[in-house]
């Protein structure tokens, strides 16, 4: 089966903790602080794989979690950095926050490797907090927590032409006439069931990749049948070919029929209108009545807005050539960059915000407070000063940090250790 989307859940190394020891050592008695770093937690990457074409990979596993850093050793010895993982996807596969349908990354064009999660900060051994009015500090900081989140991932066809149409006009057999694609051809309605892609070359022309869009149907825009399934591979194409059946071998309009695909694709996505659109009228060889020229109404009909109409048979080969040769020179005209879409979210954001703190034991009782606004106050706060520390006093109750203190049961004379500072708690 074509897996075009899954959802998975994963999860960055946690930092490694910092060490708390001492010099021991043979004629030095009173030895100072030699706590190790922990290491780095693994980042989770994506990389773009031209050999996968589809998302199946992810269909049956659905966590992946990169390796924890090592905690920092005595004598000054740094934990062990967690391995990345590295995840494999295909190119045009973009990565969502499942929660809320914002892009975090997409792995197309130039964007072939990205670091969707950072691995936690290795926490500082005690070695790092000693100063000259604590030259024996018994803290050491904790590796940075990892980060888990779901996320969907959706593969987006990348191709520089779509071919679009009901089922049955002919959409598959063209693909199989002008490019190297091989697809399934039946006379069944959803016969294809995935994008088909193919590369298009041309005699003294640049090629180009086409591909088989599945069949749409009225009502595909709001899901009905495959619909979104089937349009969101139209977002990345620069042309799109209408092909219809010309001959009404099925007793549909072509005319209609177009007029309905277009509705689809603006209440998809109105941007989609804005792209260039060719028709192909396909089945010409099974046209018999003159009479009823199809092609001069669609050419009436469409031609006036720029839309141009090319009576073709994909079994035969009639009009293929002035068909390509036209789309590559629409597709010179447009360049060659790739639709990418852009980051709409990062992960960390949420998790990691600017007044955001912990609150943990220590094992020897003491209440440990961290955040980046506390780490940043403490930078730049001179606590030794009495004007100083009732500033940072005020900053904590502001804060809401005492309050959380209390909740979390501090008693008079308990410790707070805040990045290699001790305080007495009293109310």
């Amino acid at each position: 089966m074509f897996a075009d989307r899954a959802k998975i859940i994963i999860k960055s190394g946690k930092g490694g903790n910092g060490h708390i020891s001492f010099r021991r050592e043979k004629y030095v008695p009173n030895g100072g602080p030699d706590g190790g770093d922990g290491g780095k937690g693994g980042d989770i990457i994506f990389q773009a794989d031209e050999g996968i074409n589809t998302l199946s990979d992810y269909r049956h596993k659905r966590k992946f979690s990169a390796q924890n850093g090592e905690d920092g050793g005595k004598k000054n010895c740094h934990g062990k950095n967690g391995e990345d993982l590295i995840l494999k996807v295909p190119q045009g596969t973009v990565v969502k926050d499942a929660a809320s349908g914002k892009v975090i990354a997409d792995i197309s064009g130039k964007n072939q490797r990205q670091v969707i999660l950072k691995g936690g900060r290795g926490g500082l051994g005690n070695q790092n907090f000693a100063t000259a009015t604590m030259q024996a500090p018994k803290y050491a900081q904790p590796g940075q927590e990892a980060i888990e989140i779901e996320v969907m991932l959706e593969l987006k066809v990348i191709a520089d032409v779509g071919l679009v149409g009901f089922p049955n006009v002919g959409k598959s057999t063209l693909l199989s006439r002008v490019t190297n694609a091989q697809p399934k051809i039946a006379n069944y309605h959803f016969t294809t069931l995935s994008p088909n892609l193919g590369v298009v070359d041309l005699d003294g022309g640049k090629g180009f990749v086409m591909a088989d869009i599945p069949g749409l149907i009225e009502g595909a825009s709001e899901g009905i049948g495959l619909g979104h399934e089937f349009l969101r591979h139209i977002e990345r194409t620069k042309v799109m070919i209408h092909i219809v059946d010309a001959a009404s071998v099925e007793g549909r309009d072509p005319i209609e029929d177009i007029k309905t695909i277009n509705q689809e694709l603006n209440a998809y996505h109105p941007d989609l209108l804005k792209k260039p659109q060719v028709i192909a009228a396909n089945k010409i060889d099974a046209i018999y009545d003159k009479k009823d020229d199809i092609i001069d109404k669609l050419a009436a009909e469409f031609e006036e807005s720029g839309i141009k109409v090319f009576p073709i048979s994909a079994v035969s080969g009639q009009g293929l050539k002035q068909l390509l040769y036209y789309v590559s020179g629409l597709l010179e005209d447009l360049g060659d960059t790739t639709v990418v879409y852009e980051a709409e979210y990062n992960p960390a954001s949420s998790l990691f915000k600017e007044d955001s703190y912990t609150i943990e034991r220590a094992d020897d009782a003491a209440f440990v407070v961290e955040g980046p606004k506390i780490d940043k106050m403490l930078g730049y706060t001179n606590i030794e000063s009495e004007k100083g520390f009732l500033f940072f006093q005020k900053f904590l109750k502001e804060q809401g940090i005492l309050e959380a203190l209390e909740k979390r049961g501090i008693q008079d004379g308990d410790t707070v250790r805040m990045y290699g500072h001790e305080f007495d708690y009293y109310k």
